[in-house]
């Protein structure tokens, strides 16, 4: 408990480094960072952490015994190697085994959401919206759709590696294609990119998520109520198959899409047409620790 907690976020232009004083008291000892250039290959990515981790010991004096890395995509459970990251040069790869050698100390990965979601089940507004929570359920809603589910303070990863992936349920049709190779995936139909194309399929106007939104608010625009209503219909159904399957005490909703205000009323309303109960108690909140949730979540892979 009292043990400083060591975490990476290894993202695609970026690794960062954190050390957390404990579990009890996340106060950054030391927090840096190094370009990823992977365009150089994965070789030298593991050089970046190699010469992050030298440089967070040198500016804290410190020695670390084990480090949790949050990365994108996902260590495969069986084959031991990186699957689905958008950070290409990993997938296929044994990047736990090769840091682990390189490093000479324990290594733990997760992929990014389950660091989201683990972060804020320690530090943000989980125990405050529910101090007894036991399953807390982590959205990110941005660019793309991910998820990450953590249970009694721990990641769960799944026999496959996927607890959590959400986005890649059907949910409708009309998502058309995504880049999985299905059609209609969560995340085809409610990302931010998903909100901006079925606005401009009303209107022939490409324009931000952010201004449909000031649109909406303005009550002038009838391609932008239709645009977020139909967002708040679809978020209310897809999060109603996390609702019946899990059943989970929280949902921290983060990344851009989550901003929208109106995701927690008449989305949560959306979600009580869709669930197999006749009420909606789950707490649905936005997340307290911004930009910090990943490597803070990667820090807490080796808490106790």
């Amino acid at each position: 408990m009292n043990q400083p907690l060591w975490g990476i976020d290894l993202g695609g232009t970026k690794i960062e480094g954190v050390i957390l004083e404990s579990l009890a008291n996340p106060k950054p000892l030391v927090r840096t960072r190094v370009d990823t250039e992977a365009a150089k290959g994965y070789e030298h990515i593991i050089g970046q952490i190699e010469k992050l981790v030298a440089e967070m010991s040198r500016q804290s004096g410190l020695t670390p015994t084990a480090i949790g890395i949050g990365t994108p995509g996902v260590l495969d459970p069986t084959l031991q190697t990186m699957k689905n990251a958008n950070t290409v040069v990993l997938n296929g790869m044994p990047l736990k085994k090769d840091l682990e050698e390189k490093l000479k100390i324990k290594i733990e990965l997760a992929n990014d959401a389950n660091c989201f979601a683990l972060a804020e089940a320690h530090w943000g507004g989980v125990r405050e919206a529910d101090p007894n929570g036991r399953m807390v359920f982590g959205i990110i809603m941005g660019t793309g759709v991910g998820g990450g589910l953590v249970i009694d303070g721990k990641i769960w990863n799944g026999r496959h590696g996927i607890g959590g992936e959400w986005g890649h349920n059907f949910l409708d049709e009309s998502g058309g294609p995504c880049y999985c190779g299905k059609t209609g995936c969560v995340e085809t139909v409610i990302s931010g990119p998903a909100t901006e194309r079925y606005y401009t399929s009303l209107t022939g106007q490409s324009i931000k998520l952010k201004e449909i939104v000031a649109r909406y608010l303005s009550g002038n625009d009838p391609a932008a109520t239709k645009t977020i209503e139909r967002l708040c219909h679809f978020f209310g159904k897809a999060v109603s198959v996390i609702t019946n399957m899990l059943d989970p005490d929280v949902i921290v909703i983060g990344g851009g899409v989550g901003n929208i205000d109106v995701l927690y009323s008449t989305g949560r309303e959306a979600l009580g047409k869709f669930i197999f109960n006749n009420r909606v108690e789950v707490a649905l909140i936005k997340p307290k620790l911004g930009d910090s949730a990943g490597v803070f979540g990667a820090a807490a892979l080796f808490a106790e």
